[in-house]
């Protein structure tokens, strides 16, 4: 079906006008009146936006909490050893991440992908499983799919084919979902995590781990339902057949911050080569996790079961439809407890699909769980298999852009930044990688600015993701990220200055925070109306501070004098820093006045 040459295949879903027939034709008389124009808008998976659950914990308090878990400060809550009982029992985990891929079009029908617009207003008959209707597979919306699958390491096959998933529910007005279970388009990936890619960089595998990617498959969503107490249940049919991709990973997780991790890392890889809609925080994501323990010391297992290859696991439970990835985390450790308590009490875990509210200390049973029996998988006759050419595959690999691991090894390998690994990982997860872009503004400034100054060259990729991470930072605590507050080029200028040390460090953090408050005078003005250059002290005065303080300690010059102690000198050198205004003394200056005054060599000799 897409057997064509790379060119030919992409660009006509570049330039095609996304138009929703059933809104424009209203001479048919659509589903509803009220058609709105398409817009792109945030989309939730959710039964209710209303009680989507934000993940909005700050970045900066993750680290915090990372830092204490290693000085050792670890609580239960962290998933680590703290618990003795997890030196018997292992943790054994599969995630299944459901995404909402970018596209303009539903996955079989043209009408728009929409679901914050009026309700029922971008329905299609085959949506709404209007008898006699057919599904039309969209071409274009396989484009972000095989994006996402390519970011996953995975192989893409060339023949996939669309399934029947057979349940009975009031959002699936066809009584099946339309998945890829036997022929997906995507096998085999993996993933791998990197310290980095933990909050403060403490990984609790003490190293990277590398996750693997079963299948990954596009399917369609189902109906959004809004509940009205009591009884009252409303539906919006807009989110119908939007597509999804569904990500499974292999149960190779043993760890409840390995899996939020993972969760987090797979979110930044989508949102970087555009192949969905939003993040979890806006509803644009959400993960359902399998959950199993098994014994450490190898004796059997009370229900031993395997998965692809993965053998002597436990009855797994899943946990469905977490909104967060603080929920990912939290749901693991309190099922895994659960299920621990359970096993130690003589009990036995129940294969089952559970719930989980944020907060909460334990998991709720929803229903028994289905089987592949239960769901009736049968292939789907009214759509043909999609055949995926090679050209089109190697087009879109060479024109992804940098992923998240290149991003962190150029930050931290090449001299034109210098970063530690955690700077480069905080930088690439805050803001959804908006502030790593405004750090990135500020370096190419600064090079701009010192191209001919090879000393400070090396050193404005540290100097800047400081100022950025640690003392920007501080002002943003309780603050939205913009860059605008403070501008690129500004902060580029107050670190100029400091570079070139013709500002002492308090007056760049006075400057800073003059702009981060609204000053709109450039930083250049601000110095020179203020008066803010460093002066320089003089020779005469270097000469004169020295001889007070010489003069205030005859005992430790009577040391360097007569008993050779010239080490003490270091001494001197520090108490004229602290007493001369921040930034004027220069220690090697003060040394030789110092070595002078005392008759020493000036090589430093004793």
């Amino acid at each position: 079906m897409l057997n064509r040459s790379s060119t030919r295949a992409f660009s006509p879903f570049a330039q095609r006008p996304y138009v929703c027939q059933a809104c424009l034709r209203r001479a048919r008389k659509p589903l509803t009146s009220n058609a709105s124009p398409i817009r792109i808008s945030t989309r939730y998976l959710h039964a209710d936006p209303q009680t989507t659950v934000k993940d909005d914990t700050p970045f900066r308090k993750v680290l915090k909490d990372a830092a204490k878990k290693k000085k050792g400060e670890k609580s239960k809550q962290s998933g680590s050893r703290s618990d003795p009982r997890l030196e018997k029992w292992e943790l054994t985990v599969g995630i299944e991440i459901h995404a909402e891929l970018n596209t303009a079009r539903k996955l079989f029908s043209a009408a728009a992908t929409s679901s914050n617009e009026p309700p029922n207003t971008h329905v299609a008959l085959f949506d709404v499983a209007f008898p006699g209707t057919q599904p039309h597979f969209q071409q274009e919306t396989l484009i972000p799919a095989l994006r996402a699958a390519l970011a996953l390491n995975c192989d893409i096959q060339r023949r996939s084919a669309f399934d029947r998933k057979h349940y009975f529910y009031q959002d699936q007005p066809s009584g099946y979902q339309i998945t890829q279970y036997y022929e997906p388009f995507a096998r085999d990936g993996h993933i791998t995590l990197y310290p980095h890619d933990f909050p403060g960089g403490v990984s609790p595998e003490g190293g990277p781990v590398t996750i693997g990617i079963k299948q990954v498959q596009m399917e369609q969503d189902t109906a959004k339902t809004i509940h009205q107490p009591p009884t009252t249940h409303m539906l919006d049919f807009n989110r119908v057949s939007h597509p999804l991709i569904e990500i499974i990973t292999l149960p190779e997780i043993h760890h409840p911050a390995t899996a939020a991790a993972l969760v987090r890392k797979i979110q930044t890889m989508l949102k970087t080569v555009d192949s969905v809609t939003a993040g979890m925080e806006m509803g644009g994501m959400r993960a359902d996790v399998n959950v199993s323990v098994r014994r450490r010391d190898g004796q059997p297992a009370h229900s031993p079961h395997s998965y692809h290859g993965v053998t002597a696991l436990g009855q797994r439970t899943e946990i469905k439809n977490l909104p967060s990835i603080k929920a990912v985390e939290e749901a693991i450790i309190v099922e895994r407890d659960r299920q621990i308590d359970l096993l130690e009490q003589g009990g036995v875990v129940e294969g089952e699909t559970r719930g989980y509210t944020q907060g909460s200390k334990t998991t709720r049973r929803l229903r028994g769980k289905e089987g592949e029996i239960d769901y009736r998988y049968m292939p789907d006759p009214d759509i043909a298999p999609v055949l995926v050419g090679k050209d089109l595959v190697d087009y879109l690999r060479s024109h992804l852009p940098m992923l998240s691991d290149d991003v962190v090894r150029m930050l931290t390998e090449s001299e034109k930044y210098g970063l530690t690994s955690k700077d480069a990982g905080t930088l690439l997860l805050l803001d959804d990688g908006d502030r790593l872009d405004y750090y990135m503004d500020v370096v190419e400034v600064l090079r701009g600015s010192h191209a001919d100054e090879s000393a400070l060259l090396s050193r404005v990729g540290k100097v800047a993701g400081n100022w950025v991470l640690m003392e920007l930072g501080a002002l943003l605590k309780d603050e939205e990220w913009s860059p605008d507050r403070v501008p690129s080029d500004q902060l580029a200028s107050i670190i100029s200055h400091l570079l070139r040390k013709q500002i002492t460090g308090r007056t760049a953090k006075l400057l800073l925070s003059l702009k981060f408050d609204g000053d709109a005078r450039p930083v250049d003005q601000i110095i020179a109306d203020e008066d803010l250059l460093l002066q320089p002290l003089s020779h005469d005065e270097y000469v004169a501070m020295a001889k007070a303080l010489l003069g205030e300690k005859p005992d430790v010059v009577k040391d360097i004098v007569e008993k050779g102690r010239h080490g003490k000198v270091k001494w001197f050198v520090g108490q004229m820093m602290a007493r001369g205004a921040e930034g004027t003394v220069e220690p090697g200056t003060a040394e030789e006045v110092l070595k002078g005054l005392l008759g020493l060599p000036r090589d430093g000799g004793k």
